[in-house]
Order: C-alpha cells, then structure tokens, then sequence
C-alpha cells in the first residue's frame, strides 16, 4: 500500500465535483446507482488490506491492480479497462492494491447492497456469477503467460489489448507505460523495449509513439484484430 498522506488520500478519492453535479447517481455495475469518481494518474483508489466494501467500474482511463513483492518489485495483477469491473474480492479485505493508470474515472458500487440484492434476484445473481468467472479466467490466463519466452508474453498481452483497448483497424493506443507492461509481464523494462524493438525489426508491428502501436504484418493483424 502506498505511503500517502491521509489528506491527499482523501483528495484523490473524493468524488469529482464535474461529474457528481451532472451525475449524482449514476449507473454502475449490474445497473446498481453508485457515485461517480474521478483519480489523477497514479493515484490509488484502494489499498492492499484495506476492507473491500465496493465494486468499481471503469468508465474512463485505466486501473492497475497490483502488489509489492518481499525483494521490493512491484507484481501488476490486472489492467482495467473502460467498461471493466473491478473490486472483487473472496475475503472482507483487498489483496492487492489499485491505482489509476492515467486520468481515471470510475463508479463505485456498495458490495453488501449488491449482496442483498443477488439474494432475491436470479439476473443479478447470474451477472455476478459471470463477472466472478471472468475475472477468474483472466487470473489463469495472465498466470500461464508468465511461463512462456519474453517474446510470447508481449504477443499475448498484444492479443489481450486487442481484444479489450480503444483501437482502430490496424493500431492500439496503450494506457499503460512500459514500466507498467514489464511488471505485469514479469519482465525487466528492457526485455519489453527490447522485444517491441524486436517486433518492429521484425516487421510485425511500427511504433510511431511509445502508447500507439501500428500493426504492419497481416498475419499478425489478423491474429490480434480479430480476437
């Protein structure tokens, strides 16, 4: 967890004035009303072992979960992206910590009011079903990347920004750093840089800035533009 003080903990937790006046109560997760917040880049929205009272959604930017190993690296669990929920937890506490990406703004959710609701209601009880599996899913399949080369992994996170990142035909546009993408990656920053450098040599992708990223070869286009 982060060593903030507490006054600019509460400053970046505080609901966004510009928001919360045109949108008091807006709609969050499963259509439940929650409030709408906004984080500066790399402000954190909850820390490790912290009481896991809400469920976030993301609507605008992107939020890194993430833990601070024994030998003092940082371990990035999971990227959320607009659209994505966020807050799931099997105990009463967070174990991990999140922080916004960039410019984030999410809607939080009270979890025991979404608790009681999913008692009585079989739709909601299925879309919270469905949100825990896919969160799960997403776990097992960053865990599997984390075996494979370091070219691998760049690929996979690739066809995972594909499929979930702003894009157009042919490019991706990155929230996240390269230090971000390595610690998720379980890599150095340099294996990262260097395997983009590799990929670019290689004609697969161009990089005309550090964020975007030009996909060039077909194949290749094929493979993360249809995922």
């Amino acid at each position: 967890m982060h060593t903030q003080t507490a006054a600019s903990l509460e400053i970046n937790r505080r609901p966004s004035s510009s928001i919360s006046s045109r949108q008091p109560h807006a709609e969050g997760p499963f259509g439940m009303t929650g409030t709408p917040m906004r984080f500066a880049r790399n402000s954190e929205i909850y820390g490790e072992d912290e009481a896991a009272g809400y469920l976030y959604q993301v609507v605008s930017g992107a939020v890194r979960t993430y833990k601070i190993l024994e030998d003092g690296r940082r371990q990035i669990g999971a990227f959320y992206l607009p659209g994505d929920i966020f807050g799931f937890e099997a105990s009463e506490t967070h174990i991990a910590s999140a922080e916004a990406v960039c410019e984030t703004r999410v809607i939080m959710v009270k979890r025991a009011a979404l608790m009681v609701r999913a008692t009585h209601e079989k739709d909601l009880a299925r879309q919270l079903w469905d949100a825990t599996a896919q969160e799960l899913r997403r776990s097992q399949e960053h865990l599997m990347l984390l075996i494979r080369s370091a070219e691998d992994r760049v690929v996979g996170f690739l066809h995972d920004m594909a499929r979930r990142a702003v894009k157009t035909a042919t490019a991706i546009e990155l929230p996240m750093s390269r230090q971000d993408i390595a610690d998720y990656l379980g890599l150095t920053i340099e294996t990262v840089s260097r395997t983009f450098t590799q990929l670019e040599q290689n004609g697969i992708i161009s990089l005309p800035t550090s964020r975007r990223v030009e996909l060039r070869n077909r194949a290749m286009q094929n493979r993360l533009m249809a995922a």
